[in-house]
Parts: structure tokens; sequence; C-alpha cells
């Protein structure tokens, strides 16, 4: 992160920007090379694909990671794609990548399969072994091998961390029109608000939403898993519940390409992530807003203009609220006349 201005988070939170905010190029591959080693079985990595109907993009990402970070270097140990139910070739392209391909429903057949990614991240733990399982979206385009190396990384090298998060610039690329930091448009309506009232120690993250992400399976195995969208804000809640902020953290790795969904599927999202953090509020007791529980503050974040880190900016939300305008006596006085 830059730094000046520094946004009005929490003192704890300013601490965490500080040294849990990275960039990929902060550890070279050879040193996360010499840390796999030295890791022996608790360095070995999996990399999952979610994937439903990504023909476009599956086989060039199966392939970048395979090519780059598998033979060329020896960084990761499995690669698996998910697929839950394409009726494109998706399957067919993962798997001439060089990818393992292994069908939702083949994994723990017993229990019948519900739709959404989170499920399929659930499950995916049944169908890889690494001790660190980095998670990547199959829709990604243009997509660059550092943003798997720069998410391992720090669970490669510092033993402390649980879970790293990606963060980059998400341009809204729409009708052949680019609006650089239009992307992320749940996020900033609706993930972001929520965890910066809520749960503002999770203000410093850039994408709360993001799909590349990588944790330890012995973190993982531990949380529940929101069976849809809201399995991102579900997963960063609970870890930080369960280890603490100063084991999560977030690594700069440039820029995110990917499909945009349209309004109404937004809108679903959208309601998705709100209850599956309403589900956390009610779990934790949090319902109600007394004043030890909301921090009226958000935080948001812009890439500096020499393009070096992400500027974060704090705004309040606040509490005003006029009263009902037929309580107003000049409104009563106006309604009198015709």
């Amino acid at each position: 992160m830059t730094d000046q201005p520094r946004p009005d988070v929490l003192p704890e939170v300013a601490s965490w920007l500080r040294r849990r905010s990275w960039t990929a190029a902060d550890r070279p591959v050879e040193r996360l090379l010499a840390a796999k080693r030295a890791a022996g079985p608790d360095g070995t990595v999996s990399v999952v694909l979610p994937a439903l109907d990504e023909e476009p993009t599956v086989g060039e990402i199966v392939a970048a990671v395979r090519t780059e970070l598998m033979e060329r270097l020896p960084l990761v140990d499995e690669l698996v794609v998910v697929d839950s139910g394409s009726v494109d070739r998706t399957a067919e392209r993962a798997r001439a990548a060089g990818a393992r391909v292994v069908h939702r429903d083949d994994l723990l057949p017993r229990v019948p399969a519900a739709p959404g990614k989170g499920e399929v991240l659930w499950r995916s733990l049944l169908a890889t072994s690494g001790a660190i399982v980095c998670f990547v979206d199959a829709d990604l385009r243009e997509f660059d091998p550092a943003l798997v190396a720069g998410i391992v990384g720090p669970l490669l090298t510092d033993p402390g961390i649980q879970l790293v998060k990606a963060m980059y610039d998400r341009p809204l690329e729409t009708e052949g029109a680019v609006v650089p930091a239009g992307g992320g448009r749940v996020t900033e309506l609706v993930a972001r608000p929520l965890l910066n009232l809520h749960w503002p120690q999770l203000a410093g993250f850039v994408q709360p939403l993001g799909g590349e992400y990588a944790a330890r399976r012995s973190l993982l195995e531990r949380l529940p898993f929101p069976t849809g969208y809201g399995v991102e804000l579900g997963l960063l809640v609970d870890a930080l519940e369960e280890v603490g902020l100063d084991a999560l953290a977030q690594v700069d790795v440039g820029v995110r390409h990917h499909r945009h969904q349209d309004g109404q599927a937004l809108g679903r999202m959208a309601a998705t992530i709100y209850r599956t953090a309403l589900e956390r509020l009610d779990r934790s007791h949090r319902l109600k807003a007394s004043a030890d529980l909301v921090r009226p503050m958000l935080t948001q974040f812009d890439r500096d203009p020499e393009g070096l880190g992400f500027t974060g900016h704090t705004h309040p939300v606040t509490a005003l609220e006029r009263p009902p305008m037929r309580t107003v006596p000049e409104y009563l006085e106006h309604r009198a006349f015709p």
C-alpha cells in the first residue's frame, strides 16, 4: 500500500495494511521455491478452478499454470478443474490443456449437490491434497500465472499466514468501452459497506469478493462454505473469527479481466451476499446495531497515479434521517392550499 494518504481505519487495520499488504514482486520465485522445499509436505500446492461453461477461457488458464508453475517452475503440485455441469466443452478444453477434471456430482455423491460456486469450492477439498489450496476463477482473460505465485507466496514464506486474497484493478469492459475502475460493483455497493459497518477489521481488503485467493487446507477444512456467491464473504468473515486479522493478507497482482454479469445477475449475487452476512450477524448475536458493533465509516481504494499501489480513502456513513414529510409543518401548510 502507498504511504500517503492513509485511510481512517481502525488502528489495527492501519497496522495490518502496512504489514500484510504486498505485491507479487515482493517475493521472487527463487525465494518461493526455496521456501517450498524447506516446508516439505506443508508446502504442497493445489490449484482449483471451479468451472461452469467456461470453454473460451479455461484452457488458457490451465495451460499457463501447467507450463509456467508445474513444468518450468515446480511451484504447483496439483491442478484440478471442478466442473459443475457444463454443457459446452469446458471439461474437454481443461483436460486437453493439462488439468485433472472432476465433476462436482462425483464428489461426495451421497449428498445431493446444490447449485452455486461455494458448493464447488467446498467439494473441491475432496478432490485435492495440497496443504495450500489456491482458488482461481475460470473466466479470467489475459491470465498471468504470476497471480497464483503471488497469492501462494506468503503462505509458503510465512507460517503465520493462513489466507491470502488477491487485490487488483478490475476494469468494466462493456460494449467496446472500458471504465478503468468500474468493475466490482457488488463489492462497492454491498460487500464493502457490510464489512466496514459490521466487521471493520476487514475494511482494509481491496477485493473482499475476489475469486482468487489461497489458504491453508487446515483453515479451509474448519470453515463452513456458503454454497452460492456468498462464499467469498463468508470465508473471509469466518477466517477472521477463526484465526484473527494478522493471519490474513492480500497481494497486489495488477489487473484482472473477466466476464461481467448483467444487472439482474448482480442483484441476485448481492442478495446472496447480504443473506450470508445476515446469517453471520445472527450467529454472533450482532444483529442489534449498538454503538460498539457499528463503525459508520467506509474505506475505498484507488490505484495511485504512479501505478505503484493502492490508496485508501475513508468516508463517513451518515446516520442522519429526515422525518416523514407529513410531520413537517411547512408541508402541512402547503397541503392546505390547492
